[in-house]
């Protein structure tokens, strides 16, 4: 099983990414500089806001590049309708 998920950064921006422990690639991208992304290094803490189960690597990345394309308007929605 893999994750898509959302973190929102320190300077409120999202951030995008996709494994498949969420819980471990949050704490990286908090505290682990060599495996966290270079993104939300300088933009910590960082907060998970949203996830969503995909059924293998190849769905989660095409989910994940279609999140990305999305404006931020769109990624708050998708966020507030998971919540």
């Amino acid at each position: 099983m893999w994750f898509v998920y959302i973190v929102q950064c320190a300077d409120n921006s999202l951030y995008t990414g996709s494994c498949k422990d969420v819980t471990r690639r949050v704490h990286e991208h908090n505290h682990d500089d060599k495996k966290g992304a270079r993104y939300t290094k300088v933009r910590r803490p960082v907060q998970l806001v949203y996830q969503e189960s995909c059924s293998d690597r190849s769905a989660a990345g095409k989910r994940e590049a279609a999140i990305k394309k999305l404006t931020r308007e769109k990624k708050l929605q998708l966020i507030n309708a998971g919540s």
